[in-house]
């Protein structure tokens, strides 16, 4: 069970990765990064994925019609040259955590980056 440095060094290695962030969308601050951030700023990428997680973690559009309480998976944002996935981590602890992966789209795959991320997500430990 990996670690927040071996969680981000895994994601790295997904083909096509080009940055990843753990990042507490509770306040906005990324916990650890590796690789580029899409604007060269991994805080200012924090900030920006804290307001998307939020905006569509309070939805209730996307909230679970037989169970509205259960917490989003993940979300996925496509752009000419990129993908821009987002896992929800769960925690023991009441924390707000996302994942998040930057994936160059002619380099990466996106179904594998996914599930690679989801399995990345439910292995980390944090303590």
């Amino acid at each position: 069970m990996p670690g927040i440095d071996e969680c981000l060094s895994e994601a790295m290695s997904i083909a096509g990765a080009r940055g990843v962030s753990l990042i507490d969308w509770s306040s906005g601050l990324s916990l650890g990064q590796a690789g580029t951030g899409p604007n060269g700023d991994h805080e200012a990428v924090a900030a920006e994925v804290t307001d998307l997680a939020r905006a569509a973690a309070d939805s209730p559009t996307f909230a679970d019609p037989e169970d509205p309480r259960t917490p989003l998976r993940d979300l996925i944002l496509t752009a000419n040259a990129s993908y821009h996935l987002l896992c929800f981590v769960d925690t023991v602890f009441d924390s707000r955590l996302v994942l998040y992966l930057w994936l160059d789209r002619a380099a990466g795959n996106l179904a594998s980056a996914r599930f690679r991320l989801q399995a990345l997500a439910e292995e980390l430990v944090l303590g």
